[in-house]
């Protein structure tokens, strides 16, 4: 059982590097990065969150969550303001990264199919289901 589960994560870790390698080649054209896409989704999911949230949704440590909206901020795709706790931080989407995000979920829907093309739709759904529930526990 021991070799399977090194196989396990070394078959979730391969082709977690070949979606991203595949994303940041869709999103090269926006200048975007998957971990910058990453933020931008969460915010288009949820709605404005604190950064406090988003690395805790993300499961990234903080300050690299925060390093990454700066950049975000900087090339006009999210602004932050203070929430009534002047500590914390809320982040929201621009209005230019409204104006962008379809043509942005297109590209990565287009990787995701490109990608999941030798799965059924049921074993997509099969797929997302137990993805989910690695890690449950922590």
């Amino acid at each position: 059982m021991k070799l399977m589960k090194n196989l396990l994560f070394h078959e979730i870790h391969q082709k977690s590097r070949l979606s991203i390698k595949k994303a940041n080649d869709a999103l090269k054209e926006f200048e975007l990065y998957s971990s910058q896409w990453s933020i931008l989704f969460c915010l288009k999911q949820f709605g404005a969150m604190t950064q406090k949230e988003i690395w805790q949704y993300l499961n990234v440590e903080a300050p690299t969550v925060t390093r990454t909206i700066a950049r975000l901020e900087e090339s006009g795709w999210v602004f932050r303001e203070e929430g009534q706790d002047k500590r914390a931080r809320i982040v929201q989407l621009s209005s230019f990264a409204e104006q962008q995000l379809p043509e942005i979920e297109k590209r990565v829907q287009n990787v995701e199919e490109e990608l999941t093309s030798n799965l059924s739709d049921e074993e997509q759904e099969q797929l997302v289901t137990l993805l989910k529930k690695i890690g449950q526990s922590f």
